[in-house]
């Protein structure tokens, strides 16, 4: 009998890795729409306080477009974005909880990108956002866990791990943007500090263990740009020179996370 549940489950894990044909691609890009929805809610944040609004305006709807075809492509595949069709019903069933919660977050980015956004539609943004992250995360990480035989818990932890990285800039810039635009000031300044802590952490924890030279010094340009952009997340510094700092800042950061990431994943293959 346990050695017939042995067959059944090794079977069931067969299975679900068969479904990828490239897991450390489908993790990526998983682990990225956490990233586009604060993304998303950071460049409407921008609008709204009129920094660069027309860039940041039409960032939003390109952000807004991509986090709507890649959680189509999560679901149903897509040849562009080298996606499968996801059979796993767990799975599916939890991007279809998100597809739910962004039908409600996108009204609120429509508005932005129309430019009829209001308080209302803010706080809006400011409450829905994590609902939408939170949901994500989830299913990236039944993503990772589905990855079976083909990639090593700790090469999908890791992977996890420097995609969450991603999200992590775009998630500090917001809740600064946040108390700049006077929404749950006290919170936010909290948060921000508290999500930079994770950040830094997460990058020293990274760079200590890896073992690949190219991507270790891809860490460390990542690293040179967080020590410009901390001080401004650890005092929640809104002032508009800080501000400016801020939207030159967060972009690079995110870029060069995103080349480690690539770099992980290109490895992992």
């Amino acid at each position: 009998m346990t050695k017939l549940l042995s067959i059944i489950a090794i079977g069931a894990c067969l299975s679900i890795s068969s479904l990828y044909a490239n897991d450390a691609t489908v993790i990526n890009l998983a682990g990225k729409q956490r990233m586009l929805t604060q993304k998303m809610s950071k460049e409407a944040l921008f609008v709204t306080k009129g920094i660069d609004a027309d860039k940041n305006k039409e960032a939003l709807s390109k952000t807004e477009e991509l986090f709507d075809k890649t959680l189509t492509g999560l679901i149903n595949g897509d040849k562009d974005l080298d996606l499968p069709k996801n059979e796993n019903k767990e799975i599916v069933t939890q991007l279809n909880k998100v597809s739910e919660l962004w039908k409600s977050f996108k009204t609120s980015i429509d508005k932005v990108v129309a430019g009829k956004s209001d308080k209302a539609t803010l706080e809006a943004i400011a409450k829905e956002n994590l609902p939408l992250l939170k949901n994500m995360n989830q299913a990236v990480g039944m993503f990772a866990k589905a990855s079976g035989s083909k990639l090593s818990p700790e090469v999908a932890k890791t992977l996890n791990r420097a995609g969450k990285q991603r999200m992590l800039t775009q998630k500090m810039t917001k809740e600064l943007l946040l108390v700049a635009n006077g929404i749950n000031v006290d919170e936010n300044k909290a948060n921000a500090k508290k999500t930079g802590e994770l950040f830094e952490s997460t990058l020293k924890d990274l760079t200590d263990k890896c073992k690949n030279d190219e991507i270790k010094k891809q860490l460390g340009v990542v690293a040179k740009l967080w020590s410009e952009y901390k001080t401004i997340i650890e005092k929640a510094d809104v002032s508009d020179a800080s501000l400016k700092k801020a939207e030159e800042l967060n972009i690079p950061l995110l870029k060069n996370m995103n080349k480690a990431v690539k770099m992980y994943e290109a490895n992992a293959k």
